[in-house]
């Protein structure tokens, strides 16, 4: 190993004492690792490969090693002359910010899903060195996170709910069992600890290598000093020659190339050719990450034990041992922390890859102040080594893990703030989606379609990480909402109206999506809490608007297509689930199912044009359009009728508004005054007609459907005209008392009906025959070829399923917390499944959850407890929604 330069700063009082500060550079040497056993030689560079991996740190080498293993399992594949996986890596294994990561690892995180990733992370390094013979320097002394305030041990509680259904064990433990796991610790002022007993840290640079080993070992070839300089897409799709990566040492043909190259993840991004539609760069920017190590300490000398990993949420830094000293890493308050902006703006400084930033004490000072009176000892030696750099973030703080959208065939493995304890995970998850064509299960957070053109925006991508990155250690806030980079340049047409009605917004892709709307006696602005808070009552009195009289509410965020040709409803019935219709005006609601039956998607299919050349109208949420999209091109590509139909994204250019209510009728009626009567005779449910509000006026999508459950319809027109239909909406309902109301109050309604919400009750870790959908699902037996997932319907249909979801009615009502998704549901003590969305109901007068169980409890009457803040709430299983849908009464 290359030497490290140190510098030394010693407490004096609680002020710094500089030493002596340049910049610290570690150098990685062929000696250290990757020699012979794992870099192949240049002269083998293969002609084509299955995959290539393009980046040799923790994520790229952890997915070279799942890839390997799985391919090496793969009937046929040793007959193969190409090697299934090639890793390219521009310097050497490590390099960027694998080699100075501080390696911590743990099963804790907000993401239920993304708990899985590290789960299956840790179990990869408790086999690694058994597995491969390399030692990985894993260290399990635990992890203990601190609270030191009622509103910490009120999230903690949440977390420990959250974490009861999934298997790495975790509890909340008081301050005296804490001192005993750490004598070090000064424990005034705290109030409890989360504690998670087989968290730790792991080497960085020898997991890695290990990983590299066992690629090798199952067939990958890794070539180091590789850079690569071109990626070019040929015409042939559907053979091993779909991507030509181009590198110093030569070219190969690949089926799949992957882009795992960190900070240099832009760059390599911007090496192929840009598609009409897809132009915009990956939003990633590295952020400067300190970390201190002390001298020898002789109180760390004299411990029995192995102290845990200590993470001080209010302190907003980490602390470990490392050897017979301390490790502390902070996290910087917005206003503290250091962009690489440079990097972003411009370029990677050349070269850099195995060397450091500048170290930034005084940047870092309050929060080495902040341990030294919580760990006193910390204090007392002097620091030897200060490693600052770079992490490179996504602007929301999670990872882009799957498909680049528009690009066949490549793929993201970007934006990893914490690698090392996603790469193992990560690794296993996407070498899955790879080899079978669609994911393991639902981690759509990460998904690459959340950004698209409108994050192409270097200040929304620094304001947005200067937050994500400063609020590390924040409170994970039930509904939370950050403000950093907001509003974008896609906020939406109806963004400043809104804003002046008294809309509180959320984010949605881009989008300002309204939550609530406040009135002058309301409590104003943004409250969050684990409990109910001031938009409580705001919701209840817009759920009652539309209840009793007429609320419109902005629906622009949808995602839309229109799909288009001769073949377009075989090419939708293969998709979709239920029977598409082929009649003018008439829509279904139909979900597209993953091959295992689990549940991709759902849309509202219209058919705007029958006939020959028949045109539909799709509607989606908007977090789902890039996602939605990429699995139809995917699928269409692959499809008869490839070469007959079209898709076009028509989501930037189309608007939507919702008016639902009794009174919605009269309303409608005053808008389209020479659309005849809006009856529920005149317009059957899910009735759609090509409308214009005057002669020679732009042509409406208007269709009769709520979310609400309520009678009402969508009115779809182009963003352009959308400001004026809503200023006419408030104009022409005046009289009939026409206001706004926002998604709060839209999942409360739809609850109470009865409603599923995709994300929640419809994702990929459920199917369709759990969610209770199977009444969307048509009947395709005699089919020559059915719907995707039709063949794991009809086997699920005769074995059983393994979960059923529920509606529940929550009898213990405290007054203060509702279910909002995540919690434990358990029978007699017994954790038998969990909640996947909750609210209060406002016109059932009680609270709601929908939750997916053990079939043996989800008999109507069965009486079963939600663990929601640490407090079992009595529930029990209901026949049926509480309140019936407009068409149903």
């Amino acid at each position: 190993m290359g030497q490290i330069r140190l510098f030394s700063r010693c407490w004096s009082g609680a002020q710094w004492r500089s030493q002596r500060s340049f910049q610290a550079v570690r150098q990685l040497s062929s000696s250290s690792g990757d020699g012979p056993a794992l870099n192949s030689s240049m002269a083998d560079l293969p002609k084509e490969a299955e995959v290539v991996v393009i980046g040799g740190g923790a994520v790229g080498t952890g997915l070279t090693y799942h890839l390997s293993k799985q391919l090496s399992n793969t009937p046929g594949a040793a007959a193969s002359t190409a090697p299934g996986v090639v890793l390219l890596e521009k310097s050497e294994l490590t390099a960027g910010s694998t080699w100075h990561a501080a390696g911590l690892t743990t099963s804790f995180h907000f993401g239920m899903n993304f708990r899985r990733v590290h789960w299956e992370s840790l179990l990869l390094y408790a086999q690694l060195e058994r597995e491969t013979g390399q030692a990985i320097g894993y260290h399990r002394p635990g992890s203990i996170r601190l609270a030191e305030t009622p509103t910490r041990m009120d999230e903690f509680r949440q977390q420990l709910g959250k974490a009861s259904w999934y298997p790495a064990p975790a509890r909340i433990i008081d301050p005296d069992e804490m001192l005993q796991k750490c004598p070090l610790m000064n424990t005034d002022g705290i109030l409890g600890g989360f504690y998670t007993p087989f968290d730790g840290y792991v080497d960085p640079y020898s997991v890695t290598m290990a990983m590299g080993a066992g690629a090798k070992q199952n067939g990958a070839k890794i070539f180091t000093n590789s850079e690569v300089t071109g990626i070019e897409s040929t015409s042939n799709k559907d053979s091993i020659g779909r991507w030509t990566v181009t590198t110093t040492q030569g070219s190969i043909r690949c089926r799949h190339v992957v882009n795992a190259c960190g900070f240099w993840g832009r760059e390599l991004d911007a090496l192929h050719e840009r598609i009409e539609g897809h132009e915009q760069k990956l939003p990633l920017i590295p952020v400067h990450h300190q970390y201190c190590i002390t001298n020898t300490l002789p109180e760390v000398q004299a411990l029995s034990a192995e102290i845990p990993v200590m993470r001080d949420l209010e302190g907003s830094y980490y602390l470990r041992m490392e050897r017979d000293g301390l490790l502390v890493g902070p996290y910087e308050a917005p206003e503290r922390m250091k962009l690489q902006e440079d990097w972003l703006l411009d370029k990677v400084t050349p070269g850099f890859g195995r060397e450091l930033f500048d170290n930034d004490l005084e940047r870092i000072g309050p929060y080495l102040e902040a341990a030294v009176n919580r760990f006193p000892a910390f204090g007392k030696a002097p620091i030897i080594q200060t490693v600052a750099g770079p992490i490179t973030y996504a602007p929301d703080g999670l990872p882009m893990v799957g498909p680049k959208p528009g690009y066949p065939g490549m793929w993201l493995a970007v934006g990893f703030g914490y690698g090392i304890i996603h790469a193992g995970g990560i690794g296993r998850y996407l070498g899955d989606w790879m080899r079978h064509g669609y994911p393991p299960y639902d981690l759509t957070e990460a998904d690459p379609g959340r950004f698209s053109v409108w994050s192409d925006d270097p200040k929304f991508i620094m304001d947005r990480t200067r937050e994500t990155y400063g609020m590390n250690n924040s409170y994970s806030y039930v509904k939370e909402e950050r403000k950093g980079g907001r509003p974008t340049q896609r906020a939406g047409p109806l963004y400043s109206h809104l804003q002046e009605r008294g809309a509180n917004f959320g984010f949605k892709v881009g989008y300002e999506v309204p939550l609530w709307f406040e009135r002058p006696n309301d409590v104003a602005g943004y409250h969050p809490s684990f409990h109910r808070t001031n938009w409580f009552s705001p919701v209840g009195r817009e759920s009652q608007l539309v209840r009793d009289s007429v609320g419109v509410v902005d629906l622009s965020s949808f995602a839309t297509f229109r799909v288009a040709g001769e073949g377009s409803r075989a090419f939708l019935s293969r998709i979709f689930a239920n029977r598409i219709p082929k009649t003018t005006g008439k829509s279904c609601l139909a979900h597209m199912l993953l091959p295992n039956g689990r549940v991709l998607s759902e849309m509202t299919v219209t058919c705007t044009t029958s006939g020959a050349a028949p045109e539909y109208l799709l509607v989606t949420g908007g977090g789902s359009e890039l996602h939605d999209l990429r699995w139809m091109q995917e699928q269409l590509a692959a499809s008869q009728q490839a070469s007959t139909v079209s898709i076009t994204n028509t989501s930037d250019s189309l608007a939507c508004l919702g008016v639902a209510g009794p009174k919605s009728p009269q309303l409608m009626a005053r808008l389209f005054p020479d659309g005849g009567a809006f009856s529920r005779d005149a317009w059957s449910l899910l009735s759609h007609r090509v409308m214009t509000r005057s002669a020679g006026a732009v042509a409406l999508d208007v269709m009769r459907i709520s979310y609400t459950g309520e009678l009402g319809w969508e009115i779809h027109c182009p963003m352009s005209a959308v400001a004026g239909l809503y200023q006419d909406v408030h104009k022409l309902g005046a009289d009939l008392g026409v206001e706004d109301f926002g998604m709060y109050a839209m999942n409360s309604l739809r609850m109470e009906k009865g409603f599923r919400a995709w994300g929640a009750e419809l994702s990929k870790d459920n199917t369709i025959v759990e969610a209770g959908m199977m009444s969307f699902v048509r009947d395709a037996s005699k089919e020559s070829l059915p719907f995707v997932g039709h063949d794991a319907v009809q086997s699920e249909l005769q074995r059983g399923s393994k979960e059923q979801l529920v509606m529940l009615r929550v009898l213990e009502d405290d007054g203060k917390t509702d279910p909002d998704g995540s919690e434990p549901i358990y029978c007699e003590g017994k954790v038998v499944g969990h909640v996947s969305s909750g609210c209060y109901g406002y016109q059932a007068g009680h609270g709601l959850a929908f939750g997916y169980v053990t079939p043996y409890v989800a008999d109507a009457g069965t009486e079963l407890d939600i663990m929601v803040i640490g407090k079992m709430h009595r529930c029990v299983v209901m026949p049926t929604s509480p309140v019936p849908a407009d068409h149903l009464r």
